[in-house]
């Protein structure tokens, strides 16, 4: 619910901002009404594309570190203070192994029950908003299309109620619709050029924290059940 009323309220504050852009800056009210679906589409990209970069940023830590650190608190038989690491972790492998720390002593396949719960969690946690950036690199540079479009309409428009009053077209009749057909598939190609490489790489990181999560949820896992046999 507070996912959305915030989508909602950027939404509300980009259309403010979208038509307060369209009135000021000529070379965006040249380019049509497109350009205020472009000005939105584009302030929910660099938000997308900040929020991500900062949490996975946030993120960043030695999980072959963490995971020794761990693995020796476990040894030591500190399970308290193992949970307590995990706890504090940013990256989402804390919560996986918290979640197999302690199911602790119930049995392999309880182990990776519990651990796979965690990354049901985690994993779309991970991958929020990725599929809206990738639908506005998409749209972007067809919403530039139609921009193109009505722009070359407006030309014709132009040379046909000239023809029918017998008066010649001139470049500057047909300059309004030239303008706008250029500025929005410049505009267009602006916003997905940038949303598709982030995209590309945003999922890159997703894939990279997800097999840090299977690399180290199967670590623990052998730990766990190697240490639980008997005469181990």
């Amino acid at each position: 619910m507070l996912e959305i009323l915030q989508k909602i309220t950027l939404l509300i504050l980009s259309l403010i901002v979208a038509f307060f852009l369209f009135l000021r800056i000529d070379i965006i009210h040249r380019g049509g009404p497109v350009m205020i679906a472009m000005i939105i589409f584009s302030i929910f990209v660099m938000s997308i594309i900040t929020e991500r970069f900062w949490l996975f940023f946030r993120m960043r830590i030695d999980v072959s570190k963490f995971m020794e650190i761990i693995l020796q608190a476990l040894k030591r038989r500190q399970v308290k203070e193992a949970i307590e690491l995990c706890d504090k972790s940013p990256h989402p492998v804390g919560l996986i192994l918290k979640s197999g720390i302690i199911k602790s002593g119930y049995g392999r396949d309880k182990i990776k029950e519990a651990m796979e719960d965690a990354s049901l969690y985690e994993v779309p946690r991970l991958e929020k908003n990725l599929n809206l950036l990738s639908t506005l690199a998409h749209l972007s540079p067809l919403l530039g299309l139609l921009g193109t479009v009505t722009g070359l309409a407006k030309c014709f428009q132009v040379i046909q109620l000239k023809s029918t009053a017998i008066t010649a077209v001139t470049l500057g009749d047909l300059s309004g619709g030239v303008w706008e057909a250029l500025i929005t598939t410049m505009a267009g190609l602006a916003i997905a050029i940038p949303a598709y490489l982030a995209y590309n790489y945003l999922v890159n990181r997703v894939n990279g924290f997800v097999l840090e999560m299977e690399r180290s949820a199967t670590e623990l896992l052998n730990f766990l059940t190697e240490r639980d046999e008997p005469g181990l």
